[in-house]
């Protein structure tokens, strides 16, 4: 009996040293963090949609129609607040140009600047004591000095040496009537210097305006129109000047001046057919004169000069031209008479135009330009306002360059 008793307790020893070691090997294991795990998730791409033959059935999905669609309410107006007023640009008002008739009178200042060379120096050379050979060829000299050409020079000395010697004792008053006379003559009082601007019964008159580059052509003629609408004529303007840039512009501002409408096209566009537009768009309006500015060109270019007279005989399809006026640099002297020439070749001048006659310019240009073309000076630009254009007059102009 106390065999099995010591045999029950040695199994009983043995069991719990056993369980012991179990639960210390047990504790000695970490186990894992209990936080979330730092390893990335991994998820797969979307399956793509499938086609043909692979793709899926559709599914029946509920659908609502019209009438189940609610509308959203329909909101009171509101009452307009107030709105911004309309702001425009205020139309600048039609100016009214200066009276042609005198004009050349009143800018009589400007033009006397040239007297110096020509009229002073004349009545100076004249007023000595005793005119001998000397003498006459200083005033030879004077007068090709200021741009009368050489014929006109010696007609001119001639006469006044002829006069001179019959006339003897010679005041100062009688020297200037002699000059004056003298002048007047070498110039012309006979020729017809009106602008002609009457054109038909159906038809306005047509004025060209040519000439080479810088001359002013496009100002002259935007103040040419200001000279006929002082007179009582309805103008339009035709910018068949397409090479220079904002030629049509400028041309466009003169004429809105004076109420005036510019017939324009496209920059670098055919000169002849807005010179055609413009004649006909005078027709319509029942203008009375149709001004049309050609574009700039020098005259050794053949084929500018060409073309110039294309503009002429285009325009011409609606009736002849009524006239062609050259615009000459009166500061150029005798290199403006060469260009004059080649231009009377091609667009047959029927009169000039001197501008920047109150400067630097000398007054016997009138005389040697008239004698080279065979046509007369018939406007003259004396500054740079817009109504200091003025119609020649060979007394008025006579009287300024020997003075008082």
């Amino acid at each position: 009996m106390e065999i099995v008793i010591l045999a029950v307790v040695i199994a009983l020893v043995a069991i719990g040293a056993i369980s012991g070691l179990v639960v210390s090997s047990r504790r000695k294991k970490q186990l894992p963090p209990s936080g979330p795990s730092s390893t990335p998730t991994i998820t797969a791409p979307p399956a793509e949609p499938h086609v043909g033959e692979e793709a899926e059935t559709p599914r029946d999905e509920p659908r609502r129609t019209i009438e189940e669609v609610g509308l959203p309410e329909a909101q009171a107006p509101t009452a307009p607040g107030p709105q911004a007023p309309i702001v425009t640009e205020p139309v600048p008002p039609v100016e009214v140009p200066e009276p042609t008739a005198g004009r050349l009178v009143r800018l009589r200042a400007r033009l006397s600047r040239s007297q110096t060379t020509l009229g002073k120096g004349l009545l100076t050379l004249l007023s000595r004591e005793h005119l001998d050979e000397d003498t006459w060829e200083e005033i030879e000299d004077t007068l090709l000095t200021a741009d009368v050409g050489v014929a006109p020079t010696q007609e001119l000395v001639e006469r006044l040496r002829e006069r001179v010697k019959v006339l003897g004792t010679r005041t100062p008053e009688e020297l200037r009537a002699l000059l004056r006379e003298e002048l007047l003559a070498l110039i012309g009082t006979e020729a017809d210097r009106s602008v002609r601007t009457d054109g038909g019964e159906e038809v306005p008159g047509v004025v060209m305006v040519v000439g080479v580059n810088g001359t002013g052509k496009t100002t002259t003629t935007g103040k040419l129109a200001r000279v006929l609408v002082a007179d009582g004529r309805s103008v339009v303007l035709g910018a068949a000047d397409t090479f220079r840039a904002a030629a049509a512009d400028q041309l466009q501002t003169w004429g809105e001046r004076v109420g005036a409408r510019t017939v324009r096209g496209p920059e670098g566009g055919d000169p002849a057919s807005i010179a055609f537009d413009a004649v006909k768009e005078g027709i319509a309006e029942s203008a009375d004169v149709v001004l049309i500015d050609t574009a700039g060109r020098l005259h050794t270019k053949s084929g500018l000069m060409d073309e110039l007279g294309k503009v002429k005989r285009v325009v011409e399809k609606h009736g002849p031209l009524d006239e062609v006026l050259l615009v000459l640099d009166a500061t150029t002297g005798q290199n403006g008479l060469v260009q004059a020439r080649v231009f009377a070749e091609v667009v047959d001048i029927t009169g000039i135009v001197l501008t920047k006659l109150d400067g630097t310019a000398k007054g016997g240009i009138v005389v040697a330009v008239q004698r080279e073309l065979g046509v007369p000076v018939k406007l003259i630009g004396l500054g740079e306002g817009p109504d200091d254009l003025a119609p020649f007059e060979p007394e008025a102009f006579v009287d300024a360059l020997i003075g008082d």
